[in-house]
């Protein structure tokens, strides 16, 4: 894990094959099911079919689910409102697939979303502050972007693109 941060800040390309980002995803969901069940959260999935194969490293976009999901869980935890949390997959105008996770906690404020993506900045007190930074350099890495938006009427979303693989590349996952 230390080797593959490494190559994130030296911007090395990312490792990997083709995967199908619904599939993907839907492993992060069923990780990640304890900690929705034991905080009381509702998960439900949005997933566009037939969108394009992803030419990334599949652990890599994991994390960043992992992470998403994890992060909109603890957001939702002090909330006495009901606890949701909406994955969606679609697709740009350009062709790139598009990832939103939304929840319906307390939001962000703009000081806040300011900030959200800076190495050591974090709003939780036991936080570290490196988990979006690393998330949108995994993201970037992978010729996307990240970036979040606040949900209505409550929460926030965070939503990533990745750019379809090249028809020639090859398999090696």
């Amino acid at each position: 894990m230390v080797a593959r941060i490494r190559a994130l800040f030296r911007k090395a390309p990312p490792r990997g094959g083709r995967l199908e980002i619904n599939a993907a995803i839907r492993e992060v969901i069923e990780f990640a099911r304890n900690e929705t069940l034991k905080n009381g959260v509702s998960v439900k999935t949005q997933f566009l079919q037939g969108l394009p194969l992803i030419q990334r490293n599949r652990v890599e976009l994991q994390q960043v689910m992992l992470n998403l999901i994890l992060n909109a869980v603890e957001a939702m935890s002090g909330s006495e409102e009901p606890r949701e949390l909406l994955i969606k997959t679609g697709r740009t105008e350009a062709g790139d697939a598009l990832v939103a996770v939304r929840d319906t906690g307390p939001g962000l404020a703009p000081a806040v979303q300011e900030n959200l993506f800076k190495a050591f900045y974090t709003t939780k007190p036991s936080g570290l502050g490196l988990g979006l930074s690393i998330c949108r350099s995994i993201v970037e890495a992978h010729g996307g972007r990240l970036w979040a938006n606040a949900n209505a009427p409550r929460g926030a979303v965070f939503q990533f693109t990745l750019p379809a693989a090249r028809p020639d590349a090859a398999s090696r996952e």
